[in-house]
C-alpha cells in the first residue's frame, strides 16, 4: 500500500476537516499524487447523489485531487454496527484499491455524527492499525484550559495506542488566540504524548490553531432558512456570504450603526422601516463595514417606496422576510453553525492559511515518512509560492484600484495571507466598490494618489532624481500624481516593497517609472524579463521574451546572470542553456557568434554557474539528443534556464510551449531592478494578478535579505 496518514479526534466538533484540508495542501504540495478515503461515514449510501458526506465532498473537490466521490468512501455506520469484522474487512479492501493510484492518501476518521459509543475512538485506532497510517490526533480547544486540552490528547492517546496506532502529531483545534504558545507548550510536557511507545518517535509534532470565527459562520441563506424566512430584496448570489455574528436591531438608527461589525447579519422587526434605508447605505457606503444581510422579523411586507429606493441605488444587500418574532428568530439563529464544504471559498482559504502559519509542516511531513517528490507540478510551484510568501509577508502596492480583477485578487491575497497591500484611489470608492462586489477588503490599505502630503514628498524626490532632465519642482508634481509614478515612488522611498501594475496601463506606462529612478541593481545594467513556464513535471526559466528586442551581447549576458538569479529566488537550480540555431561549435555566423561571446562572458562573471552556449533548444532539453551533441555536459538535457538570442525567438518559444504543452506561463517577472516592479497583462485573469503578487513578494524578500546582510 502507498504511505497514508489517519487524521482522527476523540470527539466531535473538532474542526477535523480544517486540520485535513491543511494536511491535504500540504501534501499535494510535496507528493506526486495525493488520494483522500473515508473509512466510516454517515451517507447512507454509496452514491454522491444521496446524503453527501461533506467531508469527503470537500476534499475530493480541492486542486489536484483527481479522484471520484465514491472512491473515497468505506463503509456506513449502520455497516459497521451489524457486522464490525466485515466492515474492517471491507475498509481494508477499498483502501488497497484506492491506494495502489495515489502516492500518498490522507484518511479522515469518523465525526461521532451517529450514535456515539465510548467505542468509536477504538474503532478508528483499528482502522488506522489495519491501514498502516499515522495518526494525526485532532483535539478542540474551545472553552477549554490548557491542561484540559492537554487531559483530553492524554486520554485520545492512550486509546490510540492500546489499539495498536500509531500517534505522530497532536493538533489542538480552534483555542484561544492568546493561547496557542501556553497550549503547545503544555501539550510538549506531557508523560505520554512525550514518551516513546510501539516504536513511535519520542517527540510528537505538536501544534495548536488559533480559533477563527470565519471556519464555523453559517451563510445568511442557512439563517434565513433557520428563521424560517424568505428572501424578499437583493442578490440572491449573496446569500451565500458567510455571517460572522449577529446583530439585533431594536434601537435608533446612529446607535444601531455604532454596533455594526464586518459580515454580521442584522435582525431587524420589519415595521422599523426606518432602519432599512440608513443600513442600506451603511453598506454602501464604505465607511462602514459590509453587511452579510438583513432578516426583518414580525412578517410586515416592505413598503413599495422602499423597494423603488432599493431599485435606484442598485443595492445587492439581502434583505429576507420572515413571519417569527425578534426574540424567537434571534434564539434559533444563535444555533446556526456553517460547516465547511467545497463552496465555501473563503473558508477553505482561511483553513488553509492558518494551517500554513500554525503547524510545522516539514516536521509533520517527515513524521509521517514522506519524502519530498521531484516531481513539481505547477499546483506544486504554485502552492510552494504562496506559502514562501507568506513566511515573510511584504509589502505590495496595486495602484489599478479601479479594476475588479484587481480588488478580486485583492480579496484573494488577503485571505491567504500573502502579503500587506495597499490600494491606490479615493478610499470610499474602493472600499464601495469593493462592498458591491462582495468583498472583504478590510486588511487593505486605501491610499489617495492625490494625498498632499504624499505628492510633497514624492515631487521632491522625483524633482531631485529627474533634475538633470530638467525637471521641476511643478513639473514633478503633475507626474507623480500619476499612479504608476506614484506607486513607484512608494517602493522606491521604502513606503512600499514592491509593486504590481499593467490591468490596464500599457506594459511602457508600467515600467518607465522604474527605469527613471528605481535603476537597475549594482552589478546589472539591463532590465530584463523572464517568465516561469510551468509544465507538467517541472518549471522552467524562460528569458527574455517580453523586453529586450535585439540584446547586445552584454545584455544577453545580463540576461542569463538575472534569469539564474530569479531561478534560485523560487527555488529552482539554474543550469542555463544560451539558445542559438547551432550546438557548441557546428554552426557559424553572426547571431552564433554573439550567443558564445555572451556565454563567454558570463561564465567569465559567474564562474560557478552551470551553463552551456550556444545550444540548440533540443538539446537543452532532451537527454538523447544531449548525449549526442554535447556528450559529457553537465546542463544539455538538463537545462532549466533558457535563455533567448532575441525577443521575437523568446516570445514565440513560450507562447509555442504554452499552447502546445498546455504549459502555465507565469510572467512576465521583471528583473533586475533593484526593487521589484512587475507588469500584467491587460487579459490578465484575478488568478494571474495572485500570481504575480505573490513572485512579487518574493523578489521583495531576496532584496530584504540582500540589504540585511549588506
Amino acid at each position: 500500500m502507498s504511505r497514508s496518514v489517519y487524521v482522527a479526534s476523540p470527539e466531535g466538533l473538532t474542526g477535523k476537516s480544517a486540520v485535513a484540508l491543511g494536511l491535504l495542501d500540504a501534501l499535494t504540495r510535496e507528493a506526486g499524487s495525493v488520494g483522500v478515503f473515508r473509512p466510516l461515514t454517515t451517507a447512507g449510501s454509496l452514491d454522491a447523489d444521496e446524503d453527501v458526506d461533506l467531508v469527503v465532498d470537500l476534499l475530493v473537490n480541492q486542486p489536484g485531487i483527481n479522484q471520484s466521490y465514491a472512491d473515497a468512501l468505506g463503509v456506513t455506520y449502520e455497516a459497521a454496527r451489524h457486522d464490525p469484522d466485515e466492515a474492517l474487512h471491507v475498509i481494508v479492501e477499498r483502501f488497497g484499491r484506492l491506494s495502489e493510484r495515489f502516492d500518498v492518501v490522507v484518511v479522515i476518521g469518523s465525526d461521532y455524527t451517529d450514535v456515539s459509543t465510548g467505542t468509536e475512538l477504538s474503532l478508528n485506532a483499528k482502522i488506522a492499525a489495519n491501514l498502516g497510517s499515522p495518526v494525526v490526533l485532532v483535539v478542540h480547544g474551545r472553552e477549554r484550559t490548557p491542561e484540559q486540552i492537554h487531559s483530553a490528547a492524554d486520554g485520545a492517546i492512550h486509546e490510540l495506542r492500546a489499539n495498536h496506532a500509531r500517534v505522530v502529531a497532536v493538533v489542538a483545534n480552534r483555542v484561544e488566540a492568546d493561547a496557542v504558545a501556553t497550549i503547545k507548550a503544555e501539550l510538549a510536557s506531557g508523560t505520554r504524548s512525550g514518551s516513546s511507545e510501539q516504536g513511535e518517535p519520542a517527540g510528537l509534532v505538536i501544534a495548536a490553531i488559533a480559533d477563527n470565527p470565519i471556519l464555523s459562520a453559517p451563510t445568511f441563506r442557512a439563517l434565513v432558512e433557520a428563521g424560517q424566512g424568505e428572501l424578499t430584496l437583493g442578490n440572491e448570489s449573496w446569500m451565500d456570504r458567510e455571517a460572522i455574528g449577529i446583530i439585533v436591531a431594536a434601537m435608533s438608527l446612529p446607535n444601531v450603526l455604532d454596533r455594526l461589525r464586518p459580515d454580521v447579519a442584522v435582525i431587524a422587526p420589519s415595521d422599523r422601516t426606518d432602519l432599512i434605508p440608513g443600513l442600506m447605505l451603511a453598506h454602501q457606503s464604505g465607511t462602514f463595514p459590509a453587511l452579510a444581510g438583513i432578516l426583518l422579523t414580525g412578517g410586515y411586507p416592505l413598503p413599495e417606496s422602499i423597494r423603488r429606493l432599493s431599485a435606484g441605488v442598485e443595492q445587492d444587500l439581502p434583505i429576507a422576510l420572515t413571519d417569527l418574532g425578534t426574540f424567537t428568530t434571534a434564539e434559533r439563529l444563535m444555533r446556526v453553525r456553517g460547516p465547511l464544504t467545497k463552496s465555501s471559498t473563503k473558508k477553505i482559504e482561511t483553513a488553509r492559511r492558518l494551517f500554513a502559519e500554525q503547524v510545522d509542516q516539514p516536521a509533520l511531513l517527515a513524521a509521517i515518512d514522506l519524502p519530498a517528490s521531484e516531481v513539481r507540478t505547477p499546483l506544486m510551484f504554485e502552492y510552494q509560492l504562496m506559502e514562501r510568501a507568506r513566511a515573510d509577508r511584504q509589502h505590495i502596492v496595486l495602484p489599478e484600484s479601479t479594476d475588479d480583477r484587481i480588488l478580486e485578487a485583492t480579496a484573494i491575497l488577503l485571505r491567504r495571507g500573502v502579503a500587506r497591500l495597499t490600494l491606490l484611489g479615493d478610499e470610499t470608492k474602493v472600499r464601495a466598490r469593493a462592498s458591491a462586489l462582495g468583498l472583504d477588503l478590510d486588511e487593505a490599505d486605501v491610499v489617495s494618489p492625490t494625498d498632499p502630503a504624499l505628492v510633497e514628498r514624492f515631487a521632491a524626490a522625483y524633482a531631485e532624481a529627474r533634475a538633470h532632465r530638467g525637471v521641476t519642482l511643478e513639473k514633478a508634481r503633475e507626474v507623480v500624481t500619476d499612479i504608476s509614478y506614484f506607486a513607484t515612488l512608494m517602493v522606491h522611498l521604502g513606503l512600499a516593497d514592491g509593486m504590481v501594475s499593467g490591468a490596464v496601463n500599457t506594459t511602457a506606462h508600467t515600467i518607465r517609472p522604474a527605469l527613471e529612478f528605481v535603476k537597475t541593481r549594482p552589478g546589472v545594467a539591463t532590465v530584463s524579463s523572464v517568465f516561469l513556464m510551468c509544465l507538467a513535471d517541472r518549471v522552467l526559466v524562460y528569458g527574455d521574451c517580453a523586453v529586450i528586442p535585439e540584446p547586445t551581447t552584454e545584455q544577453l549576458a545580463d540576461i542569463a546572470l538575472s534569469s539564474a538569479d530569479t531561478a534560485r529566488q523560487f527555488g529552482i537550480e539554474p543550469r542555463v542553456a544560451m539558445l542559438s540555431y547551432s550546438t557548441g561549435s557546428s554552426g557559424a555566423g553572426a547571431e552564433v557568434e554573439k550567443v558564445r561571446a555572451a556565454t563567454a562572458l558570463v561564465a567569465e562573471r559567474a564562474p560557478d554557474l552551470a551553463l552551456e552556449g550556444p545550444i540548440q533548444y533540443d538539446a537543452a532539453v532532451d537527454l538523447d539528443v544531449a548525449r549526442t551533441k554535447l556528450p559529457g555536459s553537465d546542463v544539455a538535457g538538463r537545462a532549466t534556464v533558457f535563455v533567448f538570442p532575441d525577443l521575437n525567438t523568446g516570445n514565440n518559444t513560450y507562447k509555442a510551449v504554452q499552447r502546445s504543452a498546455h504549459a502555465v506561463a507565469i510572467g512576465p517577472v521583471l528583473q533586475g531592478l533593484r526593487k521589484p516592479v512587475n507588469d500584467l497583462s491587460r487579459g490578465a485573469l484575478v488568478e494571474d494578478i495572485v500570481n504575480t503578487v505573490a513572485i512579487t513578494a518574493v523578489q521583495a524578500q531576496a532584496v530584504s535579505a540582500a540589504g540585511a546582510s549588506a
